[in-house]
């Protein structure tokens, strides 16, 4: 058996809930297709969310990484392609606004996910979850996690596919929020599962 870590985060700016927070939960402990998920949640912080991530990669030791985060608008499930080496955006849930600045410097300017990335919209839309490959992971906390993690399993030459997806508002939220797109609380923890079984199935 093979070990997952997907991690989401804690709610951040205007979103009181996240529905990231919500999967980790539920599929921590649960088994999906070869792996054994390992779920947590991380903290919406520039300065220690990229060592928490390095943390759990360095206790858990897992076969893949998948880290899980919100887009509130989006209408789609969206794997990254790309994590760049920048951080600015709006005060993060310390009060901490970067601009401008680097993740790593003297780091590559970006990461690739090395998660099938293509196999898992492809899935997803046989199966009638709207999904599309994003080309952008912004500048804040999402893309920060994704390239720390991208960068820390690069420079330490280690076999462990990782990448990032961005998902959709729960409904919970759209009623929060108003006039925003949203899915079903199971809807987003089926289309996650379906690309964990999709990633499992690559690995073969």
């Amino acid at each position: 058996m093979q070990t997952l870590l997907v991690t989401g985060f804690e709610p951040f700016l205007s979103f009181t809930v996240n529905p990231t927070m919500k999967i980790v939960e539920e599929l921590d402990g649960q088994q999906i297709g070869d792996f054994q998920i390992v779920g947590k949640t991380m903290t919406v912080d520039f300065k220690s969310s990229g060592n928490q991530l390095i943390s759990l990669i360095k206790e858990f030791k897992p076969d893949a990484v998948i880290s899980l985060g919100l887009a509130g608008g989006r209408t789609k499930i969206t794997p990254e392609r790309i994590a760049i080496n920048v951080k600015d955006g709006d005060a993060d849930n310390e009060g901490h606004a970067p601009m401008d600045e680097f993740i790593q410097q003297g780091g590559p300017a970006g990461y690739l996910s090395t998660l099938p990335i293509r196999s898992m919209i492809e899935k997803l839309n046989e199966l009638g979850y709207p999904a599309s490959i994003s080309n952008t992971a912004g500048t804040y906390l999402c893309n920060n996690v994704m390239y720390e993690g991208l960068h820390y399993i690069h420079t330490n030459k280690l076999d462990i596919p990782s990448g990032f997806i961005h998902i959709p508002a729960s409904h919970e939220l759209a009623i929060q929020h108003g006039n925003i797109p949203s899915w079903s609380n199971e809807d987003l923890k089926n289309s996650i599962s379906t690309c964990i079984l999709v990633l499992s199935n690559s690995l073969k």
